[in-house]
């Protein structure tokens, strides 16, 4: 039950993506670029300092191993196949795979459904890594959970950004933002369903969590800070990775 409470925060945190957007309007390149930079760092080195050394702690270096290469693996495929959105050097969404969502009228409105459905499945590893962290460590989890956490308020731009935009009413893209959230959840809750088999399966997730984060680090979040701003992107890293240490 826990894990499912540190999950839901986590998840609905992409309300808060949204309410600045509805009150504030889109941040600017600078601020996205320390968001996006900062949430990077932490989750680097929670993936680093915290789940892979738990992992090896409770399984082997063969468990780790292949934990991580198919955390990396699944978080390529996902980004092959399905529909999602990066920031561009302007600051605008640029969507990859469109061809993979069907056509709608309006081509905004299209864009925010492509960047939902894409964020929606990239949060179930997210929601894995909460309930395997749990199982390992009460700490852990809630430690996993706040990365995430913070990785979600960007997500929350880049739903409600396209939808709002396109003329869908601020209750339904809080709506739609929350339900891509909530992914988070249901990722958890498959994730207690089977961590209780071994703990050299509890091993084999932490390093399959850690090989998605790093893998969202790298190929979305970083690359998408540099854009922006890469100096502030570079500072905003380094703060999230040096409190990570710290924390974690």
């Amino acid at each position: 039950m826990e894990s499912l409470v540190y999950s839901f925060l986590a998840g609905s945190s992409t309300i808060i993506g949204a309410s600045i957007l509805m009150l504030f309007g889109h941040p600017t390149k600078k601020a996205m670029a320390l968001i996006l930079s900062f949430a990077a760092g932490i989750m680097l080195a929670l993936a680093m300092f915290e789940l892979m050394p738990e992992a090896l702690e409770l399984g082997s270096t063969l468990s780790v191993v292949v934990g991580f290469i198919l955390g990396c693996a699944m978080m390529f495929g996902v980004d092959r196949i399905l529909p999602h959105a990066h920031l561009s050097r302007s600051g605008q969404l640029e969507v990859e795979n469109p061809e993979n969502f069907p056509e709608t009228d309006r081509a905004v409105i299209r864009t925010g459904y492509l960047v939902f459905f894409g964020i929606a499945l990239h949060n179930l590893p997210e929601g894995l890594a909460i309930g395997a962290g749990l199982e390992a460590n009460p700490e852990l989890g809630l430690y996993i959970a706040i990365a995430i956490g913070l990785h979600n308020i960007p997500e929350g731009l880049a739903v409600a950004g396209p939808l709002r935009a396109g003329g869908m009413s601020r209750f339904k893209v809080l709506l739609f933002t929350l339900a891509a959230g909530m992914m988070t959840v249901v990722g958890t809750a498959i994730g207690l369903l089977i961590v209780n088999i071994s703990t050299m399966l509890v091993s084999a997730l932490l390093a399959f969590a850690a090989g998605a984060m790093a893998y969202i680090v790298n190929d979305e979040l970083i690359p998408q800070a540099n854009r922006l701003h890469n100096h502030l992107a570079n500072i905003g890293l380094f703060s999230g990775i040096l409190i990570g240490f710290i924390l974690f």
